[in-house]
């Protein structure tokens, strides 16, 4: 018996081929800016904000000044300065003008004034204690400095020449009158000042010397 032939045929081998299963990706849109965290209107507001806190700030540490603490704030202005110490007496007083003679009362032991110059004579004791009164109410209203030509004083216009009970003397010298004409510019003891009040009393004594008035002499009429 002849024997049996096996079959040597293979079975086919199917072949799988691997798909790629690749996702396909839509194409990207254009890139977009990111957005900032804050826009410009967000800047301006926070800007004004920070400003507005600040001016706060400075407000309650530096409160406006209104008419209420205005007085508490401003600095006092200084007071006049007397001149010649009122407690003293004067015992002469003279008034020596630029040009012409000179006016001098003076008080004698029993305190009784007389004029010694221009020509000696009795005085009016009222007009002269009237003197010596605006004498030692001369204030210094305004200490001033520069050139002494410029306020009259390198050649004074009066020289006022002052002797007290105790034997001090003091000068005063006067210049020129201020631009408003509301004083004098004055010099005493080499400082400068402005006097507003009393000079023209003072000086006036040379146009006007206080002697006693004399009674008019009585007439007699013609028969």
């Amino acid at each position: 018996m002849a024997p049996r032939k096996t079959s040597t045929t293979k079975p086919a081998v199917k072949k799988r081929v691997a798909r790629a299963t690749k996702k396909e990706t839509p194409a990207s849109a254009p890139s977009r800016p990111a957005k900032s965290a804050f826009r410009m209107g967000t800047w301006i507001t926070l800007v004004l904000f920070l400003a507005m806190i600040g001016a706060a700030v400075y407000l309650n540490q530096n409160p406006l000044q209104t008419d209420e603490n205005a007085e508490a704030t401003t600095a006092p202005a200084s007071e006049p300065v007397i001149a010649f110490d009122s407690a003293s007496i004067v015992m002469s007083l003279e008034v020596q003008p630029a040009e012409g003679n000179a006016v001098k009362v003076q008080r004698d032991a029993n305190k009784v004034w007389s004029v010694t110059e221009p020509t000696a004579g009795a005085a009016d004791q009222g007009l002269a204690e009237a003197a010596e009164s605006q004498l030692k109410a001369l204030t210094l209203d305004t200490e001033i400095e520069g050139d002494a030509s410029i306020f009259g004083l390198d050649a004074p216009a009066y020289t006022i020449r002052v002797t007290f009970e105790d034997g001090s003397k003091a000068t005063l010298e006067v210049g020129d009158p201020t631009p408003t004409n509301s004083g004098f510019y004055a010099r005493l003891n080499n400082k400068m000042y402005i006097i507003s009040n009393g000079i023209e009393a003072l000086t006036n004594l040379v146009t006007a010397p206080p002697f006693v008035a004399t009674a008019a002499p009585e007439v007699t009429p013609t028969p």
